[in-house]
């Protein structure tokens, strides 16, 4: 019987899919928290012993992954701003790969929408 993914497991599966994108850039984890509605999910660090802070956001398609809640994040890089370190954004957008709308199923392929992880300047405004 095919069972569709709940709220958690497409958060589950965005948030292996960002990590695996940050561990082939050189990132190193310091901290991980997977529950939802709770960031940041990574803390990490690169080579210079910067600190990165890194949302992941997973929407289902057709729903553009790259969207975020400006307002929110604006109080989210303050935080950062506190700890000296930088905010990295990555989008999923996660799709049913047979119809449009359905949801995604455990075990079944799927479409996939991410562009990456993509810094947001804590030093503007």
């Amino acid at each position: 019987m095919r069972k569709p993914l709940t709220e958690q497991e497409l958060h589950n599966l965005a948030m292996n899919i960002v990590g695996k994108d940050l561990e082939d850039q050189g990132y190193e984890f310091i901290a991980i928290n997977s529950k939802l509605k709770r960031n940041p999910q990574y803390v990490c660090i690169d080579k210079s012993a910067q600190y990165f802070f890194v949302v992941v956001k997973a929407v289902l398609l057709p729903n553009d992954p790259d969207d975020y809640d400006v307002v929110w994040m604006e109080t989210f890089r303050e935080h950062a701003r506190s700890k000296n370190a930088k905010v990295l954004y990555a989008g999923v957008g996660l799709g049913n790969k047979d119809v449009e709308g359905d949801p995604l199923y455990l075990d079944e392929p799927y479409l996939l929408k991410y562009d990456g992880v993509v810094l947001l300047d804590v030093d503007l405004n």
